[in-house]
């Protein structure tokens, strides 16, 4: 409940305040948006499976899970990486931002970061479809991850791992590339500010950002760039977090920590009192 109310929450307050139609807070109602699909992906089942006697899932049912996870997990990646090259705009070239991030520029990079994660979901799913399932059907987990599921195979997985370690290494190389190289050069610039107060207002844009990138790409990198071999109980650990947790903290970092979001908010409430 808190993940819906809150990235709904979101959604609707950048949607109807004014002066959050900005590019920053356009990446932002995305981010929102990917971590509502993604929780309901896999959270309504795993309520289900608590009340049941027997937790079953279809193949079709698993299979089509997988798919939508990998989407919703791929595109929170890229979009980290977006609203980080969003931030490195807005702090060391503020006089081109509008020219830069304009409203075509924005769609772009939006549905780049939809396509890229279409694909990867495509090539994981297709893979998996070729596995054969002969063993123990009980999938070591809440969900139909790729870890687990192919643990249950008894045909050969190399292609698929092959497959998994080339994505994994691309969708966390590269957005983490994206993000230290923009941080990096924000860094530089906000050292440059001669003023206290406009150093601390930089550092304020970026903190809730670098917050959900390091909860995010931590536990996704440890979980599926780790060896083989470590457990699958540590692997069901991260998940939760990953699956869960930072989809109903995001809106919590994101409100909590931004001047621009309390003040819409703020507003709203009291437009909703004079009603």
């Amino acid at each position: 409940m808190v993940t819906v109310v809150g990235n709904l929450g979101m959604i609707i307050l950048i949607v109807v305040s004014s002066h959050l139609h900005t590019p920053m807070y356009y990446f932002l109602c995305c981010l929102s948006f990917i971590d509502f699909c993604h929780s309901t992906v896999i959270t309504p089942k795993m309520l289900v499976n608590f009340v049941s006697e027997k937790n079953i899932i279809s193949y079709s049912e698993c299979m089509t899970q997988l798919y939508f996870f990998i989407i919703f997990i791929i595109s929170e990646c890229h979009m980290l990486a977006v609203m980080a090259y969003d931030r490195y705009v807005a702090i060391c070239s503020p006089l081109l931002y509008n020219v830069i991030m304009s409203y075509n520029m924005c769609s772009w990079l939006v549905g780049g970061v939809g396509i890229l994660a279409m694909v990867d979901a495509t090539v994981h799913t297709g893979c998996m479809l070729t596995v054969y399932f002969c063993k123990d059907n009980i999938v070591n987990n809440f969900f139909c991850d790729l870890l687990p599921l192919l643990k249950l195979s008894c045909s050969s997985t190399y292609i698929n791992e092959v497959v998994l370690l080339a994505f994994s290494l691309f969708n966390l190389l590269v957005p983490t590339t994206i993000i230290l190289g923009s941080y990096i050069f924000i860094l530089f610039s906000i050292l440059r500010i001669q003023s206290t107060a406009g150093r601390s207002k930089a550092f304020s844009t970026c903190g809730s950002h670098i917050m959900a990138v390091s909860l995010f790409f931590g536990s996704t990198a440890f979980m599926y760039l780790q060896p083989s071999t470590n457990s699958m109980e540590q692997g069901k650990v991260l998940s939760v977090f990953y699956t869960m947790v930072i989809p109903m903290m995001n809106p919590l970092i994101y409100s909590l920590r931004n001047n621009d979001v309390k003040i819409a908010l703020k507003k709203i409430l009291e437009k909703k009192v004079f009603l």
